[in-house]
């Protein structure tokens, strides 16, 4: 490396750094549990009660399971434990091979059709949600550890723009509700610092598990403003955005939320 290119890496590190930091000055960023009643924190505690485990139950199926006749299983090449996905989710979103931004559903995906030569799953599926929340709940209890220097440099500047950006009808930025509001109460409920580290999470009000990306849609009719596909780079950005704000939270998946 020349001295020259570990300046520049050098200055990448802290530039990115400083996005993080200027998130957390803003306000303490508080996991998502910390906003639920003592009852709902027991719920999503209590793996036996938890009705999000459905979807974990389902998940470690499909892991076993091979997709079609001669090709193999997620376990044939992961483990039949899992034990290979600790951690994994603590990293996504995350940069992939072909430059573009993954989060851990798409990689999902990825490895389907590309590993497994089967069709995908479909954003929101049944499937695709429950083998998510399986590989995710691997890392339950693991701070999350996303890159936000070199190649995701670019799509982390481009998910805080999206998040300080006034939008829609109402015309309301993500930050003024979960950062300026965070604990405050709106309409019955207490608005969060709105970090994603309990996604897949089971929601009251869906009655289901459900992704992030179906949340950030929820919050974008909520303030009448354009709801992205998801997937969409838009949202994919934002991702990376508050994983990088949950920096050191821990990964919950599946939370109870309301």
């Amino acid at each position: 490396m020349t001295s020259r290119t570990g300046r520049w890496r050098t200055c990448g590190l802290v530039a990115a750094a400083l996005i993080v930091w200027a998130a957390a000055a803003l306000g303490e960023v508080r996991s998502g549990r910390d906003y639920l009643t003592p009852a709902l924190q027991a719920l999503q505690d209590d793996e036996l009660r938890h009705p999000g485990m459905l979807w974990v139950e389902a998940g470690a199926e499909l892991w076993r399971r091979d997709p079609a006749p001669g090709q193999p299983a997620c376990e044939a090449c992961h483990g039949a434990d899992a034990a290979s996905m600790r951690g994994v989710a603590t990293r996504y979103p995350a940069v992939g091979a072909a430059g573009g931004l993954l989060n851990l559903e798409l990689r999902i995906e990825q490895c389907r059709t590309e590993r497994q030569n089967a069709p995908a799953f479909g954003y929101e599926s049944a499937d695709l949600l429950s083998l998510s929340t399986f590989v995710a709940h691997q890392s339950r209890g693991l701070p999350m550890t996303v890159r936000t220097d070199g190649p995701a440099k670019p799509f982390l500047e481009a998910g805080q723009k999206f998040y300080f950006q006034r939008q829609g009808q109402m015309n309301l930025s993500c930050a003024q509700c979960h950062d300026d509001n965070a604990g405050r109460r709106l309409r019955g409920d207490v608005i969060s610092s709105g970090v994603g580290t309990g996604y897949p999470a089971y929601r009251l009000e869906w009655n289901s598990v459900g992704s992030l990306h179906r949340r950030l849609r929820a919050c974008s009719l909520g303030v009448r403003a354009t709801q992205f596909d998801s997937g969409s780079p838009e949202y994919l950005n934002l991702e990376l955005y508050l994983a990088a704000r949950a920096q050191g939270l821990p990964v919950e998946t599946p939370a109870i939320r309301r």
